[in-house]
């Protein structure tokens, strides 16, 4: 017990940054308007009346009569242009049916010399044709064929309802991707339930869920109590979810069934292992007759640590590994490979596996773990991080769908873990941190210091897996939890601790949070 993890200097995460045509209307085609005959203009099939401003209505087109036997003087009148509406006796309609060219018209009525501008007018004539021809055909139609107007009534709406429903759906996924990283239905939420972002601190005098005095399982780095912090008002503080989201509750007993012949592994860096220390505290708690075995019986981990509650044959595994990828001893030096992950081989008997990753990555300098980076034959001495890590984590989610798809074995991805050194981002002062701190900052609006621009990319990873993902996406929630770190109560293992988190405290409601993932809550 008494061994620990190699120190870590916390450190913060760096600020990375992570011919077209012309618009407008189509032209319109050349009119087909009736043409003059310069010899004879009385053969003219029709004639143009003025449209005047005054006009309630358009004008109409005069026909003259033509003889019903007269097949032969028509088609020669429709090849010549005179016609352009075969057939016997046609209805008039109105003028304002025909399209006009683009070029203004002299008017045909020489008592009414002017011209058309088509640029306002023309769009005249077509409202009103298309109010006409609407009206007309939906008249004709009702009296001609009612029950074919029914039943495209009918389909009409049947369609929309349709609509209606696709488009419901897509927003409900769209929220449960938002959510959770755009993670498949593995994530879903009940009733568009954000029970990571939707929500707020309140008091609760029944917190915290356990004396950690009594919990076995407590490291050093992580019991505040046992190294006399003396508040306590950061461990009666409980995540109050907003309507519609229903309360999780946290059943130790009932977990503990439900995991029976069950490995469960939390895999990753010393913020996983926080929450692993704390769901063990949380089960023994519910459980403190349970008969437990530790191994290996020191403590260490080395590169992992095993609890096993006896009388429900559950286990429960931590797993070191700052990185997910290979980091790996060569005669060049320390090599973090960035395209392997042989060490993956031991995580497959776990039945549920919670990873976490990021923490690490900015390290610099003498508390840097690798010397090299690699990826195929590329070896660099150094890299941006962001993007060293987009690469780990994809090597990492293509593991996960090469072996885990086909499996029953459940995958989740611990958000990433805030730290509170730079007190601007809550609008303290720059140089503030966690020190001294005993309250949360609450409020419902984003956090001042903005996202962990590293989520979104663990976001985008988990969106393009096979295999469903659930993001515990602790992360904004713990940026109000200024108050909740060790600080200066560690036992001198780090010294100024913005970085963990105490335990109990924060990582309890984690689990509360886990819990209600793994039984469907939300």
């Amino acid at each position: 017990m008494k061994n620990q993890p190699a120190p870590y200097a916390p450190t913060t995460a760096p600020g990375d940054a992570a011919g077209g045509t012309a618009g407008g209307a189509h032209e319109q085609p050349a009119a087909l308007l009736p043409r003059q005959q310069a010899a004879d203009p009385a053969k003219a099939m029709r004639s143009v009346g003025p449209w005047h401003k005054g006009s309630s209505r358009p004008p109409t087109i005069k026909r003259r009569k033509q003889s019903s036997g007269s097949n032969r003087m028509r088609h020669s009148q429709a090849e010549a242009g005179l016609l352009q509406i075969p057939g016997p006796a046609p209805r008039p309609h109105n003028i304002c049916c025909q399209s006009f060219p683009s070029a203004p018209i002299t008017h045909i009525n020489p008592s009414s010399p002017r011209t058309y501008r088509p640029a306002g007018r023309r769009r005249a004539h077509a409202r009103t044709c298309s109010v006409l021809r609407g009206t007309n055909n939906r008249a004709g139609m009702m009296r001609r064929r009612p029950g074919l107007v029914w039943a495209g009534a009918l389909l009409a709406v049947l369609v929309l309802l349709a609509a209606c429903t696709a488009a419901a759906a897509v927003s409900i996924s769209r929220r449960q991707q938002h959510r959770h990283g755009g993670a498949p239905a593995a994530s879903a939420a009940r009733g568009g339930c954000d029970a990571f972002a939707a929500g707020r601190w309140v008091v609760d005098e029944s917190y915290p869920l356990y004396d950690s005095a009594r919990c076995p399982f407590i490291r050093d780095e992580f019991a505040c109590a046992r190294f006399g912090r003396p508040d306590t008002a950061y461990l009666k503080y409980r995540w109050q979810l907003d309507p519609p989201c229903a309360q999780p509750r946290f059943d130790g007993l009932a977990l503990l069934r439900m995991w029976r012949g069950k490995t469960v592994m939390f895999v990753g860096d010393s913020l996983a292992l926080n929450q692993y220390e704390s769901l063990l505290c949380m089960l023994h708690a519910a459980a403190p007759g349970a008969r437990t075995t530790v191994s290996p019986a020191s403590g260490k981990i080395d590169p992992s640590y095993t609890v096993r509650f006896e009388d429900y044959n559950v286990t429960l595994v931590y797993y070191l590994t700052h990185y997910l990828v290979d980091l790996v001893a060569e005669r060049s030096g320390r090599v973090l490979k960035l395209d392997t992950i042989e060490q993956a081989s031991n995580w497959l008997a776990a039945d549920v596996l919670v990873f976490d990753s990021w923490h690490w990555w900015p390290r610099a300098g003498p508390t840097q773990p690798w010397d090299f980076i690699q990826e195929g034959n590329t070896v660099v001495r150094d890299m941006d991080r962001t993007r060293a890590f987009t690469k780990a984590l994809h090597t990492w989610a293509n593991w996960v769908d090469a072996n885990l798809l086909h499996t029953d074995t459940k995958v989740f991805f611990q958000g990433i873990s805030p730290s509170h050194y730079r007190g601007e981002d809550w609008g303290a002062s720059a140089k503030k941190t966690c020190m001294g701190e005993t309250q949360p900052l609450n409020g419902t609006g984003p956090y001042p210091g903005g996202p962990i621009p590293q989520q979104a990319i663990l976001r985008s990873v988990l969106a393009g897996m096979a295999k469903p993902v659930y993001l515990l996406d602790f992360t904004y929630l713990s940026q109000l939890r200024k108050d909740a770190h060790p600080t200066k109560y560690d036992g001198g293992i780090f010294g100024g601790d913005c970085t963990h988190w105490c335990v109990a405290g924060l990582p309890d409601t984690w689990n509360v949070l886990f819990y209600g993932a793994l039984t469907g809550q939300f």
